[in-house]
């Protein structure tokens, strides 16, 4: 068995394995679990704590991954367990070409962070990031590595938690299609970008245009459709009461039979997480909308409060 000193234990269970260390199992310097407040401006704000909180689909090295959105959304909410249901690292992008930022880091290091601090994370990966397939039952910097989960609510309802690459058949059978289409997607993303560059410069909130066009295309939606049905069935075989995925970038809650279907959503297009409440429910929060009100709140607010006049204006 070959030796792995640099982790703690190879597996839940403490076995061995005789796979090879996992090129991430030293992290580097720059991906340490350091505190790092910036952004906070020295003040602390109110933190909203959830039992689980299941995001996907962040797509760190690409340049439309909203890791700013991101960041603030993990500072600003905390919870008993951290599900990273899939594609979280862009290992497609990364290897055309190496994109980084520091906005990326911080998110690595927030997540550690929350490891480091007891909240228990458990990676799914999918299929941009699946080289971390290879090291499922290994864990990093406290970070579980599963290729599913079966997840159990506060009210006792099992969940089975997995990426829904599974369930994709361009993904499974026509890899080429997926990652020309990948190249399409990623062209639609940067012009996302320069939209909201634009919107900035007016004063305008984040917008996905990925997001609309998305919802008016309609083998779009009929694909949607059909991949919530496909993986509710797959669900219902495994005799559970629910199933968490990610993969579409369409965050959904949705009733099929006897089986609740949970897309979390993505942090490219709509910025939304699902959370689990003390009580066992499960709800979706759209990040992006809630940051948009509470600018439009703040706005209000500024409007609002009496302007004062200079004492020489009045003389």
């Amino acid at each position: 068995m070959a030796s792995l000193p640099l982790l703690p234990e190879t597996a839940r269970e403490g076995r061995r394995s005789s796979r090879p260390v996992p090129p991430f199992a030293k992290l580097p310097a720059w991906m340490s679990e350091q505190e790092d407040d910036r952004g906070d401006g020295g003040l602390e704000r109110a933190r909203t704590r959830y039992r689980t909180i299941f995001i996907s689909d962040l797509h760190l090295g690409t340049a439309g991954s909203n890791a700013t959105m991101l960041l603030d959304f993990l500072k600003r909410n905390e919870c008993e367990t951290l599900y990273l249901v899939g594609d979280i690292v862009d290992g497609w992008q990364l290897r055309k070409g190496w994109y980084w930022p520091q906005a990326h880091n911080d998110v690595v290091r927030a997540i550690l962070k929350m490891a480091k601090h007891g909240t228990r994370v458990i990676y799914v990966p999918g299929n941009h990031d699946e080289h971390f397939r290879d090291y499922v039952g290994l864990e990093f910097g406290g970070i579980e590595l599963l290729d599913d989960d079966i997840h159990t609510t506060a009210d006792g309802r099992r969940l089975l938690v997995i990426h829904g690459d599974q369930f994709d058949n361009v993904v499974l059978y026509h890899k080429w299609l997926a990652f020309l289409g990948d190249g399409a997607y990623t062209l639609l993303l940067k012009s996302n970008r320069w939209v909201n560059r634009v919107r900035r410069m007016f004063g305008l909130p984040y917008w996905s245009l990925a997001a609309h066009m998305k919802k008016r295309v309609k083998n779009a939606v009929s694909f949607i459709s059909r991949f919530e049905e496909v993986v509710a069935h797959a669900a219902a075989e495994r005799g559970v009461e629910g199933v968490v995925c990610g993969h579409i970038h369409s965050a959904e809650i949705r009733a099929f039979g006897d089986v609740t279907y949970y897309n979390d959503g993505d942090w490219v297009e709509s910025c939304t997480a699902l959370v689990e409440a003390a009580d066992g429910s499960l709800s979706i929060i759209d990040w992006a909308e809630q940051t948009r009100a509470e600018a439009m709140a703040e706005r209000v607010r500024e409007r609002s409060r009496p302007q004062l006049v200079p004492v020489e204006a009045v003389a």
